[in-house]
C-alpha cells in the first residue's frame, strides 16, 4: 500500500543511533540456535559500526534456549519454570553474541533491565549513564528483560515494547524490529488474503491501530497491537520505527537495499523530543547556580557542583528540578543526580572533592547537559 503521506523514508545508513529487536523465533528453531543468520546478523551490526553507527541489539531468545537445555515441555510455561529457564538461557544468548561478534573486534555487553528500571527515575538514569558508557566504549549492548528476577506484575511482558523504551532511553535515532511479518498490514495478511501492507505511517491514529490483530507467530509474545503500543513510544521520543521480516541473512542489509517493511516516521529529532519531555515535568526543587555557570550552561556544558550556590525543596536522585540564576529568574529545568541533600552538601565544591565530601564517587556532572532544557 502507499504511504500515507509524501514523507520520505528514512535511511537506515544515516542512523546515529541504532536499536535493533530481535524476536525468539528468529534466533531460536527446533534444533536450537540458528547460528547462520545470526553469524549473517554480526555482518550487519560489523558494517553499521565502520559506519559509525551506535548499536544496540534487544534479543529475545533465552527462555526459548533455557527450555531446551532443562527438557520442559513445549507450550506455556509457569513464571517459576520461565525464570528457571532464562537463567540456564540468559548464559547462552549473551555468548551466542559475543562468539559472533567478537572476531569482528566488538566488544559485547549483557545488560538485563525491567520495567521498574525505566519507571524509577533514579534507575533510569543510572541504566541510561550505562548505556552511554558503553556505546562511548564502542561496546555493543545485548538487552534483555530480566526474567530471572521480574514478577508478572513488573514485566514489559515483550520485547517490542521494551526495545522501543530502551530507544527512547538511549536516544536512538531508528528503531528496528525484525518480526515474522514483513510490515504493518490493513488486517493479518495469514488470515486475509485482501490485506494490505503500509509502506510510511506518518500518525498512529485509531483506524490504525483498529487493523492490529493478535499474535500469528507460535514462538514470539508480541503481536501487531505490542508493535503499535511500541511504534507509539518510539516516535514520541523522536525515535523513527520500522517493522520488517527479519529470517533473511543480513536483513539490515537487505533493508537497505529496499525490502518490503512498514516505518513509522518520527515528529523530532531523540534530543528534541526529551528536551521537550523534561520540560513538561514539574520540579521538586530548585538549584541556584552563579553567574560563571549561566554562561556554560548557556553555552551547552552539564551543571557541575563548583557552580551552585543554593538548593533547596526536597527531591531525590533523578527527579526534575528548577535551575535558577543568581537573579532567581528561571533558566531552565533539569534531571538531578543526586538527593536534596546531597546536592546541598557538595554545592560550590569541585568535582573532584565529592568522593571525600559523600563518602563515594559520584557523578561530575550534578546535572548532565542531556538531562536538562535551558
Amino acid at each position: 500500500m502507499a504511504a500515507l503521506n509524501a514523507l520520505t523514508a528514512p535511511d537506515i545508513r544515516a542512523a546515529k543511533r541504532l536499536v535493533v529487536k530481535i524476536g525468539s523465533a528468529l534466533l531460536v528453531g527446533e534444533a536450537g540456535l540458528k547460528q547462520g543468520w545470526l553469524s549473517a546478523l554480526a555482518l550487519d551490526v560489523v558494517e553499521a559500526k565502520l559506519r559509525g553507527t551506535d548499536v544496540v541489539l534487544v534479543s529475545s531468545g533465552s527462555i526459548a534456549l533455557g527450555r531446551r537445555v532443562l527438557g520442559l515441555p513445549a507450550g506455556a510455561l509457569t513464571l517459576e519454570q520461565s525464570q528457571a529457564a532464562a537463567a540456564v538461557g540468559q548464559i547462552r544468548l549473551a555468548r551466542a553474541y559475543e562468539e559472533v561478534l567478537a572476531p569482528h573486534g566488538i566488544v559485547t555487553a549483557q545488560v538485563l533491565v525491567t520495567l521498574e528500571d525505566t519507571e524509577d527515575r533514579r534507575r533510569y538514569l543510572n541504566s541510561r549513564a550505562t548505556m552511554e558508557t558503553l556505546l562511548g566504549l564502542g561496546a555493543v549492548p545485548i538487552v534483555n528483560e530480566n526474567d530471572t528476577v521480574a514478577t508478572d506484575e513488573i514485566r514489559f511482558g515483550d520485547n517490542d515494547r521494551l526495545a522501543a523504551q530502551i530507544a527512547v532511553t538511549v536516544g536512538a535515532d531508528q528503531l528496528i524490529l525484525l518480526s515474522d511479518v514483513d510490515g504493518f498490514y490493513s488486517a493479518n495478511p495469514k488470515e486475509d488474503p485482501a490485506a494490505q501492507r503500509f509502506d510510511l505511517v506518518e500518525t498512529i491514529t485509531h483506524e490504525i491501530e483498529a487493523m492490529a490483530g493478535d499474535p500469528i507467530s507460535g514462538m514470539s509474545k508480541g503481536g501487531m497491537k505490542t508493535k503499535l503500543m511500541a511504534a507509539k513510544t518510539a516516535v514520541a521520543g523522536g525515535c523513527a520505527m520500522a517493522i520488517m521480516e527479519g529470517s533473511v541473512l543480513r536483513p539490515l542489509k537487505a533493508l537497505a537495499e529496499g525490502a518490503h517493511r512498514t516505518w513509522f516516521v518520527a515528529g523530532a529529532d531523540p534530543q528534541l523530543a526529551r528536551k521537550r519531555w523534561i520540560n513538561a515535568m514539574k520540579p521538586r526543587g530548585e538549584i541556584t547556580v552563579d553567574a560563571g555557570a549561566v554562561a556554560a550552561l548557556r553555552a551547552g556544558k552539564s551543571l557541575l557542583p563548583a557552580g551552585v550556590r543554593a538548593v533547596s525543596g526536597a527531591f531525590g536522585r533523578g527527579e526534575p528540578v528548577a535551575i535558577l540564576g543568581p537573579d532567581g529568574a528561571g533558566l531552565g529545568k533539569g534531571l538531578i543526580r543526586y538527593t536534596a541533600e546531597e546536592a546541598a552538601r557538595i554545592a560550590g565544591h569541585k568535582s573532584g572533592e565529592i568522593e571525600g565530601i559523600l563518602g563515594y564517587a559520584g557523578r561530575a556532572a550534578l546535572i548532565h547537559r542531556d538531562d536538562m532544557v535551558v
